[in-house]
């Protein structure tokens, strides 16, 4: 759970860890101090997208989410871990269904994943 640019419909954005990495990188180019290696981590995430449908408290209902599409440019991503805000607990959508009932992509481990998830308050 991150927060969402100050542009947004939405307060915040949510992702689905995929792994969390860190690498050693010396920068060369300009501004640079030194040649001295730093630590530099990140996490490698699946986004979600909020679902547009009226939730909330005035609503009484929750903020609802799925998966952006594969096929989109934007669906993964790298995060600097100092911007995740905190781990939130989603519920599974079950009346909507899986994403994939048929399991054609069971190859690519996604048959488990459901159309839309609900974040808990």
């Amino acid at each position: 759970m991150l927060l969402a640019p100050l542009d947004s419909a939405h307060p915040f954005l949510y992702a689905h860890v995929l792994g969390i990495f860190h690498t050693n990188i010396i920068y060369t180019g300009s501004g640079s101090r030194d040649y001295l290696p730093r630590c530099l981590e990140f996490l490698w995430v699946c986004w979600f997208e909020v679902v547009d449908v009226p939730a909330g408290w005035e609503h009484a209902t929750l903020d609802s989410l799925r998966f952006v599409p594969m096929s989109q440019d934007d669906a993964y991503g790298f995060v600097d871990p100092a911007n995740v805000l905190r781990g939130c607990h989603l519920t599974l959508a079950f009346a909507s269904g899986r994403m994939h009932p048929d399991r054609v992509f069971q190859d690519a481990r996604n048959g488990a994943d459901w159309k839309y998830y609900y974040v808990n308050r």
